[in-house]
């Protein structure tokens, strides 16, 4: 089991509409909202790092999201042996294998 912690964004006036929509995901569960701001932390539980990945996928192409970035990621038990980053985390820089992080995390 898998579970992550995901930092949401979404506009003030769609921020009801959103967590609604995150709350409606299986696996998906709204812990905090700040209305003001239109964040919003959410917890999705996956059976792998595969669905995990997809997971924060599908909630990145909810309609009114703005951003939406794994911030927490906690391993339980997974059976499968990772020789490397799965390509869909794998960035390349100066010949090196990183961790893509979104740039405006990066200033």
């Amino acid at each position: 089991m898998n579970l992550s912690g995901i930092l949401v964004v979404a506009k003030p006036e769609w921020r009801g509409h959103v967590v609604d929509a995150l709350n409606a995901l299986e696996g998906v569960e709204v812990h905090q909202v700040d209305e003001a701001s239109g964040r919003i932390i959410a917890v999705q539980e996956a059976e792998n790092i595969h669905a995990e990945i997809e997971g924060v996928k599908r909630i990145k192409a909810l309609p009114h999201v703005i951003v939406a970035e794994m911030v927490y990621h906690y391993l339980a038990e997974d059976e499968r042996t990772y020789e490397s980053l799965p390509p869909e985390l794998q960035e390349q820089q100066d010949g090196f294998e990183t961790c893509a992080v979104p740039a405006y995390l990066n200033s």
